[in-house]
């Protein structure tokens, strides 16, 4: 049996955990803030229940082949329901549509606005399973270390099913040409991390996920989710440490000895760091250690930041669905601000989750729980004044599209942005979705999970492979975890004060 330390408790660190406590190792979980969930966590404040991070439930076979291999169901840890309709966007203050969970009422849309789309629609979706099948069933299972993990007959027969190097902006067009189509195509795009234009055909497999996979919700929020995979771990014998920040990397040879965590000395023999890559390299490890520098950082391309308000209400609001998607202004513009040309935005596109609509536990009776997100560049600026500038503009376009103005129900406020992405998660740049997935980040093209003069840890999460996202980061957990079972340890756990 082996002791090994995980830093950070997000799905990464609590999927790598379960994995190798699973197998008997003795494995503890070091986590810098109070609970686990690592962006996933929740705030509770004055009978609202706010996720702080993620509030989409896509891909929902990721989770419950996860759990399977325990010999346990999703439903034993938290309940789901799919929602429906999936979720709705506004097109202006007047027009918006519902996004019908059955695919034959979407293709039934689509031909209402474009005459032949319903079976390009079916098609389309044929096509995005295909790339979801492979991608999910075997590329982002591959460690990548290099071109040589996917250099075998089986991964190169399927490259060109992929469409690796066509762009989605050109890719969808084939299939459409109808503007509202064309958007609710695009717009998963515009969080993996650049424009349609440059980003993959591959990732039409987020289309099969969105509009054929399905918009689901668990009861009591995302941190229902969370709480399922720490009963998980704390089942298989996982031994969490809270208030637990490391804060030094010590190393000798080609071994992590040890870290520093509240003014103790902690050695194991195994690591998995879980946390954020950047900060954990360029803050943490001793410089001679470092596989990059602050200069191969500074050139990678990363995807939006996210600028959120958690807003609770004395009222419910009107003519708004559990996700809502507000197209109302240029998509281009906005992307072109995160992307191209970094700026706040001037009219920006944004995202209201409202979770009390599906459910009655997350805020108190008559009220409204509202988290607000606008995508924005990472590396920005944030103040104070930029963040009441820009709840004010959504303040106003939410009233033109329901009727409230919300600013007069407010109960709760709280802001989140750049820097507290740093201050709470040593997010590099302030970054709440990764790297971009463009072509040269895919893969073997990323930041690698090993720590090349060291061979006892580990890098996992939304920095390096998969990629960012829920599912991803379940995988990337895992997929560290088998690459430290495959050494077959048999080591005493050593934990020294």
């Amino acid at each position: 049996m082996a002791s090994i330390g995980v830093i950070g408790s997000g799905f990464t660190g609590l999927c790598a955990a379960i994995t190798l406590a699973d197998k008997g190792h003795d494995v503890h979980v070091y986590e810098k803030n109070e609970m686990a969930g690592g962006r996933a966590r929740i705030w509770q404040t004055e009978g609202f229940t706010f996720d702080l991070g993620p509030s989409w439930y896509w891909m929902p076979d990721v989770f419950e082949n996860f759990f399977g291999k325990f010999g346990k169901k999703v439903s034993d840890y938290y309940d789901l329901t799919r929602l429906d309709p999936s979720y709705r966007i506004y097109w202006s203050a007047n027009d918006y549509t519902d996004i019908p969970a059955q695919l034959d009422k979407l293709g039934d849309l689509f031909e209402s606005w474009e005459t032949g789309a319903r079976e390009k629609l079916f098609d389309f979706i044929d096509e995005a399973e295909i790339k979801y099948r492979i991608g999910m069933d075997d590329f982002v299972h591959r460690p990548s270390y290099s071109f040589m993990d996917f250099a075998e007959w089986q991964v190169i027969k399927n490259v060109p099913r992929l469409h690796l190097i066509s762009d989605f902006a050109s890719y969808v067009r084939k299939y459409f040409q109808h503007e509202k189509i064309l958007k609710i195509l695009e717009f998963p795009v515009l969080f993996l991390g650049d424009v349609a234009k440059r980003t993959p055909a591959l990732y039409s497999l987020m289309n099969y996920a969105d509009l054929k996979l399905g918009t689901w919700y668990p009861k009591g929020g995302m941190a229902e989710v969370v709480g399922g995979f720490e009963k998980l771990a704390l089942e298989k014998g996982v031994v969490f440490h809270f208030n637990s920040p490391v804060s030094k990397v010590n190393c000798e040879g080609k071994k992590m000895v040890s870290v520093e965590v509240n003014g103790e000395t902690i050695q194991h023999d195994e690591w998995v760091a879980s946390c954020d890559y950047h900060h954990f390299e360029q803050k943490l490890l001793p410089k001679a250690y470092r596989n990059y520098d602050e200069k191969y950082w500074g050139s990678r391309k990363m995807a939006p930041s996210c600028l959120l308000y958690y807003i609770g209400l004395d009222t419910k609001i009107p003519n708004i669905h559990h996700h809502n998607l507000y197209f109302d202004t240029p998509f281009d513009a906005h992307a072109e601000e995160i992307y191209d040309n970094p700026a706040w935005p001037k009219d920006p596109l944004f995202y209201i989750c409202a979770p009390s609509v599906s459910d009655d536990l997350i805020a108190p009776k008559g009220a409204e729980n509202l988290m607000l997100l606008i995508p924005v560049a990472p590396g920005m600026e944030d103040t104070e004044e930029v963040r009441e500038k820009y709840f004010n503009i959504l303040v106003d376009r939410i009233e033109k599209s329901t009727g409230v103005d919300i600013s007069k129900h407010l109960v709760v406020k709280r802001t989140f942005a750049h820097n507290d992405f740093v201050s709470e998660y040593n997010a590099f740049k302030g970054n709440a979705y990764g790297l971009s997935n463009v072509l040269k980040q895919t893969a073997f093209l990323k930041p690698s999970i090993r720590i090349k003069k060291l061979d006892n840890v580990l890098m996992a999460g939304q920095l390096t492979v998969p990629g960012p996202g829920v599912p991803p980061s379940i995988i990337s957990g895992e997929l560290v975890a088998r690459e430290i079972l495959k050494k077959k340890l048999s080591l005493t756990p050593q934990i020294n004060a």
